[in-house]
């Protein structure tokens, strides 16, 4: 008798790999500790799939042929632990729908950007007429896709708890946007663990594949080597935004030279295997300048749709990866123009009185709070707060010292926040709730301010996750309208 797969979780990824293994005829089990959502239980019912939910059968999952487990699902539970310790193969939903998959994978990573560049990517994609689907940790699990048929092209955000469980999956475009402390505490607090999960993205990569990497992160400065991928390398860089250069920027020319790229011939930024044409994206004064085998491409910064420094290198990452899954530079050229803002990212909701309120629930670590502050040109009162994941709030003393007039902490447990924060901003108050936050950030705005949602934090101490969070600080600013 043919042994189980066990899926572990019943949200999108689980319900859907579900879905994959029955149309494969492979016997499965859905197990799920909480209450299962209507709409998946009923998904469920209607394939015929056998599951149960608040609790788990241990004996029976022990005894599965192999697990696929919901990426928010720690490595430290014990039940996980236990198949691990039994030698019983758990993977991610990604890793179980690659092995029926022969699309390009473009596959995008990192501490920030990532969901930008991802919708940013499949956008362009789909202006060029190409049959892409958007996945991962963003649109629906690939498995749901697949039950169906398979694409030319899947476009996936893969956070690094997705990673961790994939094995033998082949990201033919790897895009990592950055790295920076994020999620420590899934990672024993030892930021190698988590820069080491994200390279995980290159394990499985050949010669004809692309690497997509920012030259101006400092960790993948210092940890990536080239041995790790075999893949062409191809660079972005802020250049001249960022240092007032010409297109050979000492930027990126110091960061190929340290991955081993450099090689003192004619090649103005990176001479890829790939018959030697040079494939890199850079800011060269007030344009975009992308040029990728053989293909070159300006576009204006003023035609750019998403504005800021953080933006410029999402354009550039998107634009790179759209051309290396088929897209062409004329359908680049249009996607930059015509891409729409990210929800809970950066996002205007409403101007009331002069005060202008923006949301960025997206922001769940303090790089992303940086970026967002850092792009702010009126005074800020900044509500910040949430559950700490290991965060160290000093990266943002400068400008919080510069641009915040008052913090509004927001969370169960303010102290960390507080300590960092008093005698850097003026104004420091501690609020246990969106309410009382929102009243406290209107007392101390006056006609002129932003309002700036960006926690640094995760969100799950007051609600149920970032989305929620953006959702009611809209809902309270369209009260005010």
């Amino acid at each position: 008798m043919q042994k189980e797969l066990v899926i572990l979780g019943a949200g999108e990824s689980g319900v859907a790999a579900a879905l994959l293994a029955k149309a494969k005829g492979i016997p499965v089990f859905v197990s799920d500790s909480n209450t299962i959502a209507e709409r998946f239980r009923a998904e469920l019912t209607s394939a015929g799939i056998t599951f149960e939910e608040g609790g788990h059968s241990r004996d029976r999952i022990l005894a599965a042929a192999e697990v696929i487990k919901s990426p928010g699902i720690p490595d430290k539970v014990a039940l996980i632990k236990d198949l691990d310790h039994a030698g019983i193969p758990v993977i991610s939903d990604i890793e179980f729908a690659a092995r029926y998959s022969k699309a390009h994978i473009v596959g995008i990573t990192g501490s920030n950007g990532k969901t930008t560049t991802t919708l940013w990517t499949y956008h362009i994609l789909k202006v060029a007429g190409i049959d892409a689907t958007l996945s991962g940790n963003v649109g629906v699990s690939p498995c749901r896709q697949l039950a169906d048929r398979d694409p030319a092209v899947f476009v996936m955000e893969l956070s690094s708890f997705q990673l961790d469980r994939m094995y033998r999956t082949r990201v033919n475009t790897a895009v990592l946007t950055n790295i920076t402390p994020d999620h420590l505490d899934r990672y024993d607090y030892k930021f190698e663990n988590y820069i080491n999960s994200k390279l995980r993205i290159l394990q499985n990569q050949g010669e004809g594949d692309r690497f997509i990497w920012w030259t101006g992160d400092a960790v993948m400065k210092e940890h990536f080597r080239p041995e790790l991928t075999p893949a062409s390398k191809v660079p972005f860089s802020l250049g001249s935004v960022e240092q007032g250069s010409a297109v050979q920027s000492v930027e990126v020319q110091d960061a190929l030279t340290h991955l081993g790229l450099s090689n003192g011939d004619d090649c103005q930024l990176c001479c890829m295997a790939n018959g030697g044409k040079t494939s890199s994206a850079i800011i060269n004064g007030d344009s975009l300048h992308i040029e990728f085998e053989g293909k070159v491409l300006d576009v204006q910064l003023d035609k750019v749709a998403l504005k800021g420094r953080h933006n410029l290198c999402n354009a550039m990452a998107a634009s790179l990866a759209a051309l290396s899954a088929g897209a062409s530079p004329e359908a680049v050229a249009e996607g930059l123009a015509s891409f729409e803002a990210v929800e809970h990212r950066l996002e205007p909701c409403g101007e009331v009185d002069g005060v202008l309120f923006i949301n960025d629930s997206k922001a769940t670590n303090t790089d992303s709070a940086w970026y967002a502050l850092d792009s702010m040109t009126r005074p800020v009162v900044w509500i910040a707060g949430g559950t700490d994941k290991g965060n160290d709030y000093r990266v943002l003393e400068d400008l919080a010292r510069s641009k915040v007039k008052a913090l509004i902490c927001m969370g169960v447990d303010n102290s960390k926040l507080i300590k960092a924060f008093e005698g850097v901003v003026s104004t420091v108050v501690s609020t246990a709730s969106l309410d009382d936050a929102f009243r406290a950030a209107i007392e101390n705005a006056s006609s002129g301010d932003v309002v700036l949602l960006s926690p640094a934090c995760a969100s799950f101490d007051l609600f149920k996750n970032y989305e929620q969070r953006g959702k009611l600080f809209k809902e309270k600013v369209k009260e005010l309208l």
